[in-house]
């Protein structure tokens, strides 16, 4: 514009001119670490709140042009922002972000992190951020949020800022970042508040209660990386659906599924579980939560009064059962597995088992402990097999599900809820030939069936192999931040156990201080990080110690996480 006007200062360049977005100024890019200085300002300005959750970045183009800089600057400085969990890359959506820096409520003042996203430390000096990287952590205990667990609560960052009028996310705020200030020391001095989640002993809401509680990071387990739900395959697969669909299709469909994701899931079982079974077997269910109601009445017309329990063992899995009028034995769990003469002894005609990935304590049920529960369910016992993340395995290959080895004397349940999202409601219940129909009639009187357009996708998708695709790539992200996990649990628990690394998308760490769990989950929860006690997850005395969910947080984030984690546990001692 000067040189068209023909203004002072014309044909020159001007000293602060660059773009509007953050401020940023050509004249202030430094002479070397381009890329680190714009990842800096980037990461201040998520973290003061200038850059909301939801905020669509500048094309690198654009950006790259109006800082004078190329563009493999700025691809750099996105990258880094993406690898810690803040961006994430949506093709035709540009470049957003996805999560802002760890801000635990008490700790620090508003707009300062516990170690601050420009990459300084909490005195303002400068230090390089914590990216954890692969490790193995110092103690494992083992080889390796059932049915009420919580989803992302994560509330507004104070201080972000909002959505325009439009709807649209705005690039920035104010011109000027505001001065970091010192944290001040964690503090536990405060009582626990009665509207706690820890309060007192877990009723059916208190999942409900944790769910909704705010925090800075999630650490529940059961959680997903729903960031990465495969949106572009599952609009794509949609359109393809309706696309083929006739009218009768929009009616009521069938009670037991819509045939094509009885197809679909009887393949996939096959290729990924080992469990051979025919599309008729298959009955698509609401997730677990739903095939253990569908379940409560029609063990209960067969004389089943009580369903034995693994210890520790899903509380929600406890409660489910419970609601449906059944007691719940507890069985203790060892490093094989359930303890099949503590079965026994139970006098229970049925039990509830994670054979593949125990939860929480990740124990994979050994050969030998197989053959004795084969031995036990042949006796007339029955086992309900809730095969909830065992194709998230890592270091390897997922076991055979129990239903592949005993057909007639397992009910075999499972869902897409780790592997897609909670929020799909898609899960599918095989049990033996003689619960078959009676299980079709409590489908049928509790619902009419699910819905039948989403099954409809899913199924094309399974065909497609683009569920596949998906779990490899998931296997890929939830490795990273498993790793991320253990090595800072070494380095803020030092004395901690870690079980059940091997997969899944949680760890149990238990600890030798003798501090109750329920405390230190009350004082991080308060402290802004939510995490599930271990002892919840009891009938029987145990050691203290945290379920701890990674697959849906940041590496960066699962770090500060921990890191107060800590602080909590070393204040509580």
């Amino acid at each position: 514009m000067d040189e068209e006007r023909g203004l002072p200062g014309a044909g020159r360049e001007l000293p602060g001119r660059g773009s509007d977005f953050l401020q940023l100024a050509a004249g202030d890019v430094p002479a070397g670490g381009k890329a680190e200085w714009l990842a800096g300002r980037l990461r201040q300005a998520i973290a003061d709140g200038r850059l909301a959750v939801g905020s669509r970045l500048p094309p690198t183009r654009v950006l790259a042009a109006e800082l004078r800089v190329s563009r493999g600057v700025i691809t750099e400085a996105y990258r880094r922002l993406a690898e810690d969990g803040h961006l994430e890359g949506r093709r035709r959506g540009g470049t957003v972000v996805v999560a802002a820096p760890f801000t635990p409520s008490g700790s620090v003042p508003t707009g300062t992190a516990v170690a601050r996203a420009d990459g300084a430390g909490s005195d303002g000096t400068p230090r390089q951020p914590r990216y954890a990287t692969r490790s193995r952590p110092l103690n494992h205990a083992s080889r390796s949020g059932r049915y009420g667990t919580t989803g992302t609560s994560r509330a507004r960052e104070p201080g972000t800022v909002p959505p325009d009028a439009s709807g649209a996310p705005s690039y920035g705020g104010s011109p000027t970042s505001p001065a970091p200030r010192p944290t001040r020391r964690l503090t536990l001095t405060s009582p626990v508040s009665p509207t706690s989640p820890f309060s007192r002993t877990p009723g059916p809401d208190v999942f409900d209660m944790l769910r909704e509680a705010p925090a800075g990071v999630d650490l529940t387990p059961g959680r997903p990386d729903l960031a990465a739900f495969p949106r572009t395959a599952w609009l794509r697969a949609e359109r393809a659906v309706l696309a083929g669909l006739s009218a009768e299709h929009f009616g009521y469909g069938d009670p037991r599924g819509a045939p094509a994701l009885r197809r679909a899931v009887a393949g996939w079982l096959a290729r990924m579980r080992g469990v051979r079974v025919a599309p008729e077997e298959v009955l698509i269910v609401a997730g677990t939560a739903q095939a253990l109601t569908l379940l409560h009445q029609v063990l209960r017309a067969d004389g089943v009064d009580a369903v034995a329990v693994e210890d520790p063992g899903s509380l929600g899995g406890r409660q489910h059962l419970r609601n449906g009028g059944l007691e719940t034995p507890p069985v203790p769990v060892d490093e094989d597995g359930v303890r099949v003469d503590a079965l026994r002894a139970t006098g229970a005609r049925a039990v509830l088992l994670t054979p593949a990935h125990q939860f929480p304590t990740g124990v994979v049920t050994s050969g030998e402990r197989r053959r004795e529960l084969l031995g036990w369910a042949g006796d007339g016992g029955l086992i309900l097999e809730d095969d909830y993340d065992a194709e998230h395995r890592y270091d390897r290959p997922p076991v055979p599900a129990l239903r592949a080895l005993l057909a007639d004397r397992v009910c075999y349940m499972g869902s897409v809820s780790k592997l897609l999202a909670p929020a799909l409601r898609i899960g599918w219940l095989v049990a033996p030939a003689r619960y078959r129909e009676e299980l079709v009639d409590a489908k049928r009187f509790n619902d009419l069936g699910n819905a039948v357009l989403p099954q409809l996708v899913l199924a094309r998708l399974m065909e497609s192999a683009g569920l596949e695709r998906q779990l490899r790539l998931l296997r890929r992200r939830h490795r990273d931040r498993r790793d991320a996990m253990i090595a800072a649990l070494a380095e803020h628990l030092p004395g901690g156990t870690v079980h059940g690394a091997a997969a899944g998308l949680h760890v149990t760490v238990t600890y030798p201080a003798d501090v109750p769990d329920t405390e230190v989950a009350a004082a991080a929860l308060a402290h802004g990080v939510k995490c599930q006690p271990l002892s919840w997850h009891r009938q029987l005395p145990g050691p203290p110690g945290l379920v701890l969910g990674y697959a849906a947080t940041a590496p960066g984030a699962i770090a500060e996480g921990v890191a107060l984690l800590g602080r909590v546990l070393r204040e509580l001692a």
